[in-house]
C-alpha cells in the first residue's frame, strides 16, 4: 500500500510540473505563446470568409487578458496539483481516511486544469473562436494530450488502495 502511495504521489508531482512548466514559459517568454493567443482571439487565420467572424476579438488590451488568464489558469494549475502532491507525501504513512482526504487537492488541481485545457483551449479557442480551422494556430492536440493525461492521473489517484 505504501508504494502506491509513493506512486500516486509522485505521478501527481509530475504532473504539476507541466503547468508550472507552461506557465514559467509563458512569463519568462511572453511573446512568442502571446503570438499564438493573438492569431486564436483574431480568428484571422480560419477559413476565409466563415461567418463566425463576429465573434472575433482583436483589441491587444483584451488579448492581453486572456493571454494573462490563460498564464494565471496554468500557474494555479500547476501550483495546486504541487500542493497536492506534498499533501500525498504528508499524508502517505497515514490511515486511508487521511490519505483520501489529501487526494481533495488532486481533484481541485484536475479540474483547474480542465478548466484550461479542455474549456479554455478546446471549446473556448477550439470551438468559439474556430481555433479548429487554423492550420497554423491549432493547439487542440496538445491541449488534449494535457487533459487526456489529467484526467487518467486523477482517476488513478483518487482510486481507493487495498487495506493490508
Amino acid at each position: 500500500m505504501r508504494c502506491l502511495r509513493d506512486i500516486k504521489t509522485l505521478m501527481v508531482a509530475g504532473l504539476a510540473l507541466y503547468p508550472l512548466l507552461v506557465a514559467f514559459g509563458n512569463i519568462t517568454d511572453y511573446g512568442s505563446n502571446y503570438v499564438f493567443v493573438q492569431h486564436v482571439l483574431s480568428m484571422d487565420t480560419t477559413f476565409p470568409g466563415n461567418k463566425l467572424m463576429y465573434r472575433a476579438i482583436t483589441s491587444p488590451a483584451l488579448q492581453h487578458l486572456g493571454y494573462a488568464l490563460i498564464i494565471a489558469g496554468e500557474a494555479a494549475t500547476g501550483l495546486v496539483l504541487a500542493w497536492g502532491a506534498i499533501a500525498l507525501w504528508r499524508a502517505r504513512g497515514g490511515s486511508p481516511a487521511e490519505f483520501a482526504a489529501a487526494k481533495l487537492w488532486v481533484a481541485l488541481g484536475g479540474f483547474l486544469g480542465f478548466l484550461v485545457w479542455f474549456v479554455g483551449f478546446l471549446v473556448i479557442g477550439g470551438e468559439w473562436f474556430a481555433m479548429w480551422q487554423s492550420p497554423t494556430w491549432n493547439g487542440q492536440e496538445a491541449a488534449f494530450r494535457f487533459v487526456a493525461s489529467i484526467l487518467l492521473v486523477v482517476l488513478f489517484v483518487m482510486q481507493p488502495e487495498e487495506k493490508t
